[in-house]
């Protein structure tokens, strides 16, 4: 079921986690929340395929750490429209929250990918193979941060 980041926040049954998901062509980063939704972990990378496997993966992941819910990075276009990609990863968002049964919500990740690289080679220094490695996880804890950071609590 699609959500705004305050109703999911707010339909989340206590003491469970937020799954961040950056959904890349090749890789699919994972984040994990703390349970107190203050802070965003980066968690594994799962290789991109059949949706089934994908949510093979997720639900194993939910039985172990209490999730109750997903912040799925929008990739909208610099002006903010939903373009093809915004589009399929909406379609294919849906599909995953419905065979997981996890509420989600849609998070604007526009540049979170570059951002990552960005300090990875500027501030880490990675080398380009280990960049490969880390960026879609990364991008995936960039992306459940930002979320996280934003939430009104009440």
């Amino acid at each position: 079921m699609l959500l705004t980041l305050q109703n999911l926040y707010h339909t989340l049954p206590a003491h469970h986690r937020l799954l961040g998901v950056d959904p890349g062509k090749k890789r699919i980063g994972l984040a994990l929340s703390d349970l107190s939704l203050m802070l965003a972990s980066p968690y594994k990378t799962i290789k991109r395929g059949k949706i089934s496997q994908i949510a093979q993966d997720i639900q194993a992941l939910q039985s172990q750490e209490a999730l109750g819910g997903m912040v799925i990075g929008f990739p909208l276009n610099m002006d903010g429209t939903i373009g093809p990609a915004a589009q399929a990863v909406k379609d294919w968002a849906a599909v995953l929250a419905q065979t997981v049964h996890l509420p989600f919500c849609l998070w604007d990740e526009r540049l979170s990918s570059a951002a990552v690289n960005r300090m990875l080679i500027e501030d880490v220094d990675v080398s380009r193979q280990r960049r490969e490695e880390l960026v879609d996880k990364l991008a995936a804890t960039y992306i459940l941060q930002s979320a996280l950071d934003s939430l009104v609590r009440t």
